[in-house]
C-alpha cells in the first residue's frame, strides 16, 4: 500500500490524504485527478493507471463534470455517446415524460 505523493494533496482536501492509495482508491483519484489536476498531476496518472482504466471509467462514472469529460472523450478519441457523465441524467429524462 504505497500512498500518493504529496503534490497531490492539494486535490483531495476533503478526505484523508494519508489513508489514500493507488490500490484500493483507484477510481476516486483518477476522477479527482481527471477532473482538477494539472499537467504534474496528469502526468503522474497517466504514468500509473492504464488508458484502459480510465476510459473503463469514463464509461461508468458519473463522477466528472460534461466539460472534463468531452475533454478526455476527445483526448481519448472515445465516442461521446458512451461516456456516462454526458448522457442526459434519469432525472431530467423522467421530467420530460412526467413533468410534475
Amino acid at each position: 500500500m504505497k500512498s500518493l505523493p504529496k503534490f497531490l494533496k492539494k486535490y483531495f482536501w476533503d478526505v484523508e490524504f494519508k489513508e489514500l492509495n493507488l490500490e484500493g482508491n483507484k477510481d476516486f483519484i483518477t476522477e479527482r485527478i481527471l477532473e482538477y489536476g494539472d499537467p504534474k498531476a496528469l502526468s503522474w496518472l497517466l504514468n500509473r493507471v492504464k488508458k484502459e482504466t480510465i476510459k473503463n471509467l469514463l464509461f461508468t462514472k458519473r463522477g466528472l463534470s460534461p466539460k472534463s469529460a468531452n475533454f478526455w472523450a476527445i483526448f481519448f478519441s472515445l465516442p461521446r455517446d458512451k461516456i456516462l457523465c454526458l448522457k442526459k441524467s434519469y432525472l431530467k429524462m423522467r421530467k420530460s415524460h412526467w413533468p410534475y
